[in-house]
């Protein structure tokens, strides 16, 4: 981990720069991927209430973690929890494990260690929840994500699927890791 940052859970507080953070990284890592007018229409506020609602929500199910700077600037975010076989993606498939639901860092910060730091945070939080593997979904066309689950220990388990992004297609494949211990 960067020296100057630090990973712990996200709190109420963490909420607007975590919506400001992930607009960007779906704007960054989906341009070309998705419809632009999507992405250019994604909305910090409407995140943020979205966010709002959730973490008002919370069973306790997500884990939310924040990194963060040394003068607390929050600079990247991931979040899991059970694998969904009901979810997004997962079509009813039975799986036993947990997902990793999110995981963006700043853009102007990829390749800096906060993602890396994230990942260590992660896989550490599902093996202390007792997952035994852990489930992504990624967009298929997104290489960059893709190389960095694979150094992280992630492996394709043929797990395929669509997104519907205003009437487009976009591409989903599913990824397994049986190295929950924390040591990607």
């Amino acid at each position: 981990m960067h020296p100057l940052m630090r990973v712990r859970e996200m709190t109420a507080t963490d909420i607007d720069a975590v919506a400001a953070l992930r607009v960007s990284g779906w704007r960054y890592a989906y341009a070309g991927l998705m419809p632009s007018g999507y992405l250019a229409a994604m909305s910090v506020a409407a995140d943020a209430a979205r966010r709002r609602r959730m973490f008002a929500e919370a069973d306790g199910s997500v884990t939310d973690l924040v990194a963060e700077s040394a003068d607390g600037t929050v600079t990247g975010w991931a979040a899991l929890g059970p694998y969904r076989p009901d979810g997004p993606h997962a079509g009813g498939e039975p799986a036993s494990g947990g997902e990793l639901y999110a995981l963006y860092v700043r853009p102007d910060l990829i390749g800096t260690g906060v993602g890396r730091a994230l990942m260590n945070h992660t896989l550490e939080a599902a093996a202390a929840r007792g997952f035994p593997r852990l489930f992504l979904w990624v967009v298929e066309g997104n290489a960059r994500a893709r190389r960095f689950y694979e150094r992280a220990g992630f492996a394709l388990d043929g797990g395929m699927d669509t997104y519907d992004v205003e009437g487009t297609a976009v591409p989903m494949v599913r990824y397994v890791s049986e190295n929950v211990s924390g040591a990607a």
